[in-house]
């Protein structure tokens, strides 16, 4: 059971609590993350994020895909994950079209040489081909076995600013990492909202935060906005300090 620890208490519906927030920014899509990391900050254990979750984990990780109309990921974690195509049951899929959504998010991945496999589990689906976002220095022969199995698009300059801007016209976009597509995101300012898992392990080890790249100066001033707790994991939600009010 999940439940609230602040503000507040008692238990909780993630889906109910998600897809009933307002999420809107002016000019651009409202950008959040969703992470998982332990409690020294690793985001994986033994290469794969899941190895960090629990049911809880999964309950609410299938709540925050009810809510974009893009997940934004990068090839680092569709390979290392080995993601597949983006899938609702029909109770999700009934509450988004209740909201004007399409029934499933569009799955968009960045990779900054077209090094993905066409083969791969992400591309199995033909009626929900995935966006490819890329460079135009990317090999042409992996951009044209790409485009077989996906929307290939092609920027002159792969920053975070151009890949939102790519994504036309969504409303809110969830990134699920990895932590460097997380970092540029940062450093761009680009970020209004952080979940995050905190899975009761220590792991020590290499593996990299859930943001990773150049210190921000300043950093983003974040707020806490609730936690939430499972049997075992812990639920933190950060707001952008700067966008509260449009919440």
């Amino acid at each position: 059971m999940i439940r609230y620890v602040y503000p507040g208490s008692g238990p909780v519906e993630p889906l109910d609590l998600y897809l009933g927030e307002a999420r809107t920014h002016p000019d651009r899509p409202w950008v959040l993350l969703n992470m998982i990391s332990s409690v020294d900050g690793a985001t994986n254990l033994d290469g794969k994020s899941t190895a960090l979750g629990d049911d809880d984990d999964l309950a609410v990780f299938k709540a925050l895909r009810a809510v974009p109309d893009v997940i934004l990921v990068g090839a680092g974690t569709v390979r290392a994950e080995n993601y597949g195509p983006v899938r609702l049951d029909p109770e999700r899929i009934a509450r988004r079209r209740a909201l004007g959504l399409e029934d499933v998010p569009r799955l968009a991945v960045v990779t900054g040489r077209a090094s993905l496999d066409p083969e791969a589990r992400v591309f199995s689906d033909p009626d929900r081909r995935p966006l490819v976002i890329t460079s135009t220095s990317a090999d042409a022969d992996r951009v044209a076995a790409l485009s077989e199995v996906a929307e290939v698009v092609q920027l002159d300059v792969l920053d975070a600013a151009s890949i939102i801007a790519a994504l036309g016209g969504s409303k809110v976009v969830l990134c699920e990492g990895g932590p460097s597509l997380n970092g540029q995101l940062a450093a761009a300012g680009l970020i209004d909202e952080v979940n995050l898992t905190v899975a009761p392990v220590v792991v020590s080890g290499e593996s990299a935060r859930i943001i990773h790249g150049d210190g921000l100066e300043p950093p983003l001033d974040m707020t806490l906005d609730r936690i939430l707790m499972g049997d075992r994991v812990l639920f933190l939600r950060y707001l952008r300090s700067a966008n509260r009010g449009r919440i």
